[in-house]
């Protein structure tokens, strides 16, 4: 490709480059949440787009930079519209930009919902792997059948082997029964149950993903939960305040994830400071912070989703699109230098 060349590459594409490459991705994660902790990226606060007549539509633009071995800046461009169930369509769509850190110059444009899906459920993984201690989990749990979940089983299997049994529920009991037959078909070998209820997901194991649509906090309190449990709670504001307070609580970024009304920043409006925070991820992968308390109480991972994330998967993808001549390019997508011009 030229300088003045841009890459791109549709959702079937992106999809393809990802599928079978789930370590590849835990690896780009793991990489960029170390190098994000040692002050080698940018990451300015996201942008939400609302809209007056709908408040549970939006529209986020997720900006950063990541050095240490990546070298690459972009946005991310994701929109949330939980009506597109009703119409047979997918909640989130998005695309990623990604820019020369020489140039400043655009170089490819990625449909992303599928890297910001792999990338949420990859540091979930993660976390959960750093967080639940050497005796891992054997058993999980998710509440919210979507795709954000289903892809935390993806990962989940990837990092912890031993789960055998998942225990899922959902609002809507036809999402559950189709998420289990999808779970089972994809994931032999691994046995599905269906709860009556989020609270049975909670007192049933001691691994629990929470990705929901939910605005407002659902979950008043954590005591169904078993003890020694790790929470991933991936959809940040299903649990009350009160509940975040009495747990472990460790983020992905603390100034990011104390705003937009979030569990979290609801609970440093209650309290006034954020000092319940007790480190971030990247504070435990770099040895700054063990892994959890030693009381034996609910751990609860808050990821607010940073975009050096979506740039570290994306890097990944438009490697492999390079490497094996994938995708669109456009050629002289960017105009000749006025400099130049005649």
């Amino acid at each position: 490709m030229r300088a003045d060349d841009l890459l791109i590459l549709k959702g079937e594409e992106v999809r393809s480059l990802l599928e079978g490459n789930e370590l590849e991705v835990l690896r780009a994660v793991r990489l960029a949440y170390e190098g994000f902790g040692r002050g080698l990226g940018s990451l300015p606060h996201s942008t939400f787009l609302r809209f007056p007549d709908n408040e549970r539509n939006r529209i986020i633009a997720l900006p950063a930079y990541l050095g240490d071995g990546f070298g690459v800046a972009g946005i991310k461009w994701i929109a949330s519209f939980p009506g597109n169930h009703d119409r047979g369509l997918d909640r989130a769509s998005a695309v990623l930009v990604l820019n020369s850190t020489e140039t400043g110059r655009p170089e490819a444009v990625l449909e992303s919902s599928a890297i910001s899906a792999k990338r949420t459920a990859a540091s979930a993984a993660l976390a959960a792997k750093t967080l639940c201690g050497p005796g891992g989990a054997s058993r999980a749990g998710v509440v919210g059948c979507g795709p954000i979940n289903f892809e935390v089983v993806r990962f989940l299997i990837a990092v912890l082997p031993e789960i055998t049994r998942l225990d899922v529920y959902d609002l809507n009991p036809d999402r559950a029964a189709q998420f289990k037959i999808r779970c089972e078909d994809k994931f032999r070998g691994l046995e599905v149950n269906v709860a009556g209820a989020a609270r049975d997901v909670f007192a049933g194991t001691t691994l629990v993903s929470v990705a929901t649509t939910a605005l407002v906090p659902h979950i008043l309190d954590l005591s169904a939960c078993e003890p020694g449990s790790t929470i991933l709670h991936v959809s940040l504001r299903d649990f009350a305040p009160e509940a975040m307070l009495a747990a472990d609580n460790v983020v992905d970024d603390i100034d990011h994830v104390c705003r937009a009304e979030t569990s979290v920043h609801l609970a440093s409006k209650l309290t006034g400071n954020r000092d319940f925070i007790r480190c971030t991820l990247a504070d435990v992968l770099l040895g700054r912070a063990p892994a959890r308390r030693d009381d034996g109480g609910v751990t609860i991972f808050s990821p607010f989703g940073l975009g050096v994330l979506d740039l570290a998967v994306g890097k990944l993808v438009y490697d492999l699109a390079v490497e094996g001549g994938a995708g669109t390019v456009i050629p002289a997508f960017l105009p000749a230098p006025w400099a130049g011009a005649k």
